[in-house]
Protein backbone atom coordinates (compact mmCIF):
# COMPACT_ATOMS: atom_id res chain seq x y z
CA UNK A 1 0.00 0.00 0.00
CA UNK A 2 1.39 3.39 -1.01
CA UNK A 3 1.47 6.51 1.16
CA UNK A 4 -1.36 8.30 -0.61
CA UNK A 5 -3.60 5.25 -0.69
CA UNK A 6 -2.95 4.80 3.03
CA UNK A 7 -3.95 8.41 3.72
CA UNK A 8 -7.08 8.16 1.57
CA UNK A 9 -8.25 4.87 3.05
CA UNK A 10 -7.61 5.39 6.74
CA UNK A 11 -7.53 9.13 7.37
CA UNK A 12 -8.99 11.26 4.56
CA UNK A 13 -12.16 9.17 4.64
CA UNK A 14 -12.68 9.64 8.40
CA UNK A 15 -15.54 11.79 9.65
CA UNK A 16 -13.08 14.13 11.36
CA UNK A 17 -11.42 14.92 8.00
CA UNK A 18 -14.45 16.69 6.54
CA UNK A 19 -14.16 20.44 6.02
CA UNK A 20 -16.56 22.69 7.90
CA UNK A 21 -16.73 25.28 10.62
CA UNK A 22 -13.43 27.15 10.74
CA UNK A 23 -11.85 24.68 8.27
CA UNK A 24 -12.36 26.06 4.76
CA UNK A 25 -10.13 23.48 3.07
CA UNK A 26 -8.90 20.27 4.66
CA UNK A 27 -7.01 17.23 3.33
CA UNK A 28 -6.26 17.12 -0.39
CA UNK A 29 -4.21 20.20 -1.25
CA UNK A 30 -0.70 21.34 -0.36
CA UNK A 31 -2.05 23.27 2.64
CA UNK A 32 -5.23 23.44 4.68
CA UNK A 33 -7.08 26.74 4.92
CA UNK A 34 -8.44 27.99 8.23
CA UNK A 35 -10.87 30.87 8.67
CA UNK A 36 -10.23 32.61 11.99
CA UNK A 37 -12.99 35.14 12.87
CA UNK A 38 -12.11 38.80 13.22
CA UNK A 39 -10.98 39.69 16.72
CA UNK A 40 -9.58 36.22 17.42
CA UNK A 41 -6.06 34.77 17.40
CA UNK A 42 -4.78 31.40 16.28
CA UNK A 43 -3.47 29.11 19.04
CA UNK A 44 -1.03 26.38 17.90
CA UNK A 45 0.71 23.58 19.78
CA UNK A 46 2.72 20.48 18.79
CA UNK A 47 3.38 17.22 20.65
CA UNK A 48 5.39 14.16 19.63
CA UNK A 49 4.69 10.70 21.05
CA UNK A 50 7.38 8.02 20.64
CA UNK A 51 6.96 4.28 21.19
CA UNK A 52 8.89 3.11 24.23
CA UNK A 53 8.99 6.64 25.66
CA UNK A 54 5.39 7.89 25.77
CA UNK A 55 3.59 4.56 25.33
CA UNK A 56 4.52 0.85 25.30
CA UNK A 57 5.86 -0.60 22.04
CA UNK A 58 2.90 -2.97 21.98
CA UNK A 59 -0.41 -1.34 22.89
CA UNK A 60 -3.98 -1.11 21.67
CA UNK A 61 -4.03 1.00 18.49
CA UNK A 62 -7.53 2.36 19.15
CA UNK A 63 -6.55 3.63 22.60
CA UNK A 64 -3.30 5.03 21.23
CA UNK A 65 -5.23 7.01 18.60
CA UNK A 66 -7.42 8.50 21.32
CA UNK A 67 -4.49 9.38 23.56
CA UNK A 68 -2.36 10.88 20.79
CA UNK A 69 -4.97 13.51 20.00
CA UNK A 70 -6.14 14.11 23.57
CA UNK A 71 -2.74 15.00 25.01
CA UNK A 72 -2.18 17.60 22.29
CA UNK A 73 -5.68 19.05 22.44
CA UNK A 74 -5.23 19.55 26.18
CA UNK A 75 -2.77 22.35 25.37
CA UNK A 76 -5.64 24.26 23.74
CA UNK A 77 -7.65 23.85 26.93
CA UNK A 78 -4.73 25.33 28.88
CA UNK A 79 -4.94 28.48 26.73
CA UNK A 80 -8.74 28.74 26.91
CA UNK A 81 -8.91 28.16 23.15
CA UNK A 82 -11.80 26.86 21.06
CA UNK A 83 -10.54 23.88 19.00
CA UNK A 84 -10.42 24.02 15.21
CA UNK A 85 -8.38 21.14 13.83
CA UNK A 86 -5.14 19.17 13.83
CA UNK A 87 -2.46 17.68 11.62
CA UNK A 88 -0.94 14.23 12.08
CA UNK A 89 2.60 13.21 11.09
CA UNK A 90 2.61 9.43 11.53
CA UNK A 91 5.70 7.21 11.32
CA UNK A 92 4.97 3.47 11.23
CA UNK A 93 7.19 0.39 10.76
CA UNK A 94 4.74 -1.13 8.25
CA UNK A 95 1.31 -0.49 6.78
CA UNK A 96 -0.60 -3.00 8.90
CA UNK A 97 -4.27 -2.64 7.83
CA UNK A 98 -5.73 -3.83 11.14
CA UNK A 99 -3.51 -1.49 13.19
CA UNK A 100 -4.19 1.47 10.92
CA UNK A 101 -7.94 0.96 10.98
CA UNK A 102 -8.02 0.82 14.78
CA UNK A 103 -5.67 3.78 15.22
CA UNK A 104 -7.75 5.88 12.82
CA UNK A 105 -10.94 4.84 14.62
CA UNK A 106 -9.55 5.94 18.00
CA UNK A 107 -8.32 9.22 16.51
CA UNK A 108 -11.73 9.88 14.95
CA UNK A 109 -13.51 9.10 18.22
CA UNK A 110 -11.44 11.61 20.22
CA UNK A 111 -11.74 14.19 17.42
CA UNK A 112 -15.53 13.96 17.59
CA UNK A 113 -15.50 14.43 21.36
CA UNK A 114 -13.21 17.47 21.09
CA UNK A 115 -14.87 18.94 17.97
CA UNK A 116 -11.56 18.73 16.10
CA UNK A 117 -11.02 18.19 12.36
CA UNK A 118 -8.09 16.41 10.73
CA UNK A 119 -6.74 18.93 8.21
CA UNK A 120 -3.49 17.35 6.97
CA UNK A 121 -0.20 15.74 7.88
CA UNK A 122 2.28 13.19 6.62
CA UNK A 123 3.04 9.48 6.76
CA UNK A 124 6.41 7.76 6.56
CA UNK A 125 8.06 4.45 7.41
CA UNK A 126 10.24 4.05 10.47
CA UNK A 127 10.05 3.43 14.25
CA UNK A 128 6.55 4.09 15.54
CA UNK A 129 5.96 7.71 16.50
CA UNK A 130 3.41 10.44 15.85
CA UNK A 131 3.46 14.21 15.92
CA UNK A 132 0.16 16.02 16.36
CA UNK A 133 -0.15 19.76 15.80
CA UNK A 134 -3.39 21.31 17.07
CA UNK A 135 -5.01 24.59 16.07
CA UNK A 136 -7.53 26.62 18.04
CA UNK A 137 -8.79 30.17 18.30
CA UNK A 138 -9.20 32.54 21.20
CA UNK A 139 -10.47 36.14 21.42
CA UNK A 140 -7.73 38.76 21.33
CA UNK A 141 -6.66 39.64 24.85
CA UNK A 142 -8.37 36.56 26.37
CA UNK A 143 -5.91 33.66 26.12
CA UNK A 144 -4.92 32.02 29.39
CA UNK A 145 -1.19 32.31 29.91
CA UNK A 146 1.32 31.24 32.53
CA UNK A 147 2.52 34.72 33.36
CA UNK A 148 -0.34 36.49 35.14
CA UNK A 149 -0.57 34.93 38.61
CA UNK A 150 -0.78 37.50 41.44
CA UNK A 151 -0.16 37.20 45.19
CA UNK A 152 -3.52 36.62 46.86
CA UNK A 153 -4.87 34.44 44.03
CA UNK A 154 -6.09 30.94 44.77
CA UNK A 155 -4.25 27.97 43.24
CA UNK A 156 -6.75 25.54 41.73
CA UNK A 157 -6.93 22.34 39.68
CA UNK A 158 -9.69 20.88 37.55
CA UNK A 159 -10.18 17.55 39.33
CA UNK A 160 -8.54 14.57 41.01
CA UNK A 161 -4.87 14.09 40.14
CA UNK A 162 -2.56 11.11 39.80
CA UNK A 163 -4.85 8.56 38.14
CA UNK A 164 -2.79 8.24 34.95
CA UNK A 165 0.44 7.81 36.90
CA UNK A 166 -1.30 5.23 39.05
CA UNK A 167 -2.26 3.37 35.88
CA UNK A 168 1.34 2.91 34.70
CA UNK A 169 1.94 -0.49 36.39
CA UNK A 170 -1.18 -1.78 34.61
CA UNK A 171 -0.19 -0.17 31.29
CA UNK A 172 3.26 -1.79 31.48
CA UNK A 173 1.87 -5.19 32.50
CA UNK A 174 3.51 -5.10 35.92
CA UNK A 175 0.15 -5.61 37.66
CA UNK A 176 -3.08 -7.30 36.65
CA UNK A 177 -5.90 -4.87 35.81
CA UNK A 178 -8.74 -7.13 36.88
CA UNK A 179 -10.94 -4.79 38.91
CA UNK A 180 -13.07 -1.69 38.47
CA UNK A 181 -10.56 0.59 40.20
CA UNK A 182 -7.75 -0.38 37.83
CA UNK A 183 -10.08 0.02 34.85
CA UNK A 184 -10.91 3.56 35.98
CA UNK A 185 -7.22 4.48 36.15
CA UNK A 186 -6.59 2.98 32.72
CA UNK A 187 -9.37 5.09 31.23
CA UNK A 188 -7.69 8.20 32.61
CA UNK A 189 -4.39 7.14 31.03
CA UNK A 190 -5.60 6.08 27.59
CA UNK A 191 -8.55 8.43 27.14
CA UNK A 192 -7.82 11.71 28.95
CA UNK A 193 -10.56 14.28 28.38
CA UNK A 194 -9.14 17.74 27.60
CA UNK A 195 -10.86 20.37 29.76
CA UNK A 196 -11.74 22.59 26.82
CA UNK A 197 -15.01 23.91 28.24
CA UNK A 198 -13.41 24.71 31.60
CA UNK A 199 -10.58 26.55 29.87
CA UNK A 200 -13.06 28.68 27.96
CA UNK A 201 -15.03 29.35 31.16
CA UNK A 202 -11.84 30.64 32.79
CA UNK A 203 -11.30 33.36 30.18
CA UNK A 204 -11.30 36.72 31.92
CA UNK A 205 -11.23 35.02 35.34
CA UNK A 206 -8.07 32.94 35.75
CA UNK A 207 -4.88 34.98 35.95
CA UNK A 208 -2.63 32.09 34.82
CA UNK A 209 -3.22 28.53 33.61
CA UNK A 210 -1.73 25.46 31.95
CA UNK A 211 -2.54 21.79 31.53
CA UNK A 212 -0.80 19.33 33.85
CA UNK A 213 1.34 16.97 31.78
CA UNK A 214 4.62 16.56 33.65
CA UNK A 215 3.27 16.52 37.22
CA UNK A 216 1.63 19.08 39.50
CA UNK A 217 4.84 20.29 41.13
CA UNK A 218 6.77 20.62 37.88
CA UNK A 219 3.97 22.37 36.02
CA UNK A 220 3.18 24.73 38.89
CA UNK A 221 6.86 25.68 38.78
CA UNK A 222 6.28 26.91 35.21
CA UNK A 223 3.53 29.27 36.39
CA UNK A 224 5.67 30.43 39.33
CA UNK A 225 8.63 31.19 37.06
CA UNK A 226 6.60 32.91 34.34
CA UNK A 227 4.68 35.01 36.89
CA UNK A 228 7.62 35.68 39.27
CA UNK A 229 5.61 34.47 42.25
CA UNK A 230 5.56 31.63 44.76
CA UNK A 231 2.87 28.94 44.58
CA UNK A 232 1.95 27.39 47.92
CA UNK A 233 0.42 23.90 47.66
CA UNK A 234 -1.33 22.43 50.69
CA UNK A 235 -0.67 18.71 50.56
CA UNK A 236 -3.89 17.79 52.35
CA UNK A 237 -6.01 19.61 49.74
CA UNK A 238 -4.60 17.82 46.68
CA UNK A 239 -7.61 15.85 45.32
CA UNK A 240 -7.19 12.08 44.97
CA UNK A 241 -9.70 9.67 43.44
CA UNK A 242 -11.13 6.71 45.32
CA UNK A 243 -9.84 4.43 42.53
CA UNK A 244 -6.27 5.66 42.93
CA UNK A 245 -6.39 5.32 46.71
CA UNK A 246 -7.77 1.79 46.42
CA UNK A 247 -5.06 0.71 43.96
CA UNK A 248 -1.91 2.20 45.48
CA UNK A 249 -2.72 3.51 48.97
CA UNK A 250 -2.60 7.08 50.34
CA UNK A 251 1.18 7.68 50.33
CA UNK A 252 1.81 6.47 46.79
CA UNK A 253 -1.39 8.14 45.56
CA UNK A 254 -0.10 11.50 46.76
CA UNK A 255 3.22 10.97 44.98
CA UNK A 256 1.37 10.10 41.77
CA UNK A 257 -0.63 13.32 42.07
CA UNK A 258 2.36 15.52 42.84
CA UNK A 259 4.90 14.25 40.34
CA UNK A 260 3.44 11.45 38.22
CA UNK A 261 2.27 13.50 35.25
CA UNK A 262 -0.10 12.65 32.39
CA UNK A 263 -3.15 14.10 34.17
CA UNK A 264 -4.10 16.56 31.38
CA UNK A 265 -6.28 18.54 33.76
CA UNK A 266 -5.97 22.28 34.21
CA UNK A 267 -4.00 24.02 36.95
CA UNK A 268 -4.79 27.72 37.30
CA UNK A 269 -4.64 30.74 39.57
CA UNK A 270 -7.85 32.57 40.36
CA UNK A 271 -8.83 35.73 42.24
CA UNK A 272 -11.02 34.56 45.17
CA UNK A 273 -13.98 36.68 43.98
CA UNK A 274 -14.47 34.40 40.94
CA UNK A 275 -14.62 31.12 42.86
CA UNK A 276 -18.29 31.21 44.02
CA UNK A 277 -19.68 31.75 40.52
CA UNK A 278 -17.55 28.99 39.01
CA UNK A 279 -18.65 26.54 41.70
CA UNK A 280 -22.29 27.62 41.35
CA UNK A 281 -22.06 26.89 37.61
CA UNK A 282 -20.84 23.36 38.35
CA UNK A 283 -17.23 23.64 37.19
CA UNK A 284 -14.88 21.08 38.85
CA UNK A 285 -12.69 23.63 40.60
CA UNK A 286 -10.59 22.30 43.47
CA UNK A 287 -8.62 24.83 45.56
CA UNK A 288 -5.25 23.37 46.56
CA UNK A 289 -3.32 26.43 47.71
CA UNK A 290 -2.52 30.05 47.02
CA UNK A 291 -0.18 32.48 45.30
CA UNK A 292 2.30 34.43 47.46
CA UNK A 293 5.24 36.77 47.14
CA UNK A 294 8.53 35.07 46.34
CA UNK A 295 9.65 32.50 43.77
CA UNK A 296 9.14 28.80 43.21
CA UNK A 297 6.77 26.17 44.59
CA UNK A 298 6.35 25.17 48.23
CA UNK A 299 4.52 22.06 49.41
CA UNK A 300 3.11 22.27 52.94
CA UNK A 301 2.09 19.41 55.22
CA UNK A 302 -0.99 19.45 57.46
CA UNK A 303 0.90 21.35 60.16
CA UNK A 304 2.06 24.03 57.73
CA UNK A 305 5.64 22.76 57.51
CA UNK A 306 7.53 22.71 54.23
CA UNK A 307 7.81 19.25 52.66
CA UNK A 308 11.05 18.42 50.84
CA UNK A 309 10.31 16.90 47.44
CA UNK A 310 13.07 14.84 45.84
CA UNK A 311 11.21 14.30 42.57
CA UNK A 312 9.02 17.01 41.06
CA UNK A 313 8.03 15.61 37.66
CA UNK A 314 8.99 14.06 34.34
CA UNK A 315 11.89 15.38 32.28
CA UNK A 316 12.84 13.73 28.97
CA UNK A 317 16.55 14.31 29.41
CA UNK A 318 16.86 13.47 33.12
CA UNK A 319 14.47 10.52 33.44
Amino acid sequence: MGEFELIRQYFAAAACARAGGDVVLGIGDDCALLDVPAGEQLAVSTDTLVAGVHFPESCDAYLLGQRALAVSTSDLAGMGATPIGFTLALTIPSANPVWLAEFARGLDSMAAGCNMRLIGGDTTRGPLSMTVTVFGRVPVGMPLRRSGAQPGDLLCVGGALGDAAGALPFVLGERESDNAEAAALLRRYWSPQPQLALGQALRGKATAALDISDGLLADCAHIAAASSVSLIIEQARVPLSASLLACVGPEQALQCALSGGDDYLLAFTLPPAHLPDLLADGWPVQVIGRVAEGLGVQLLDAAGGVVNTARVGFNHFND
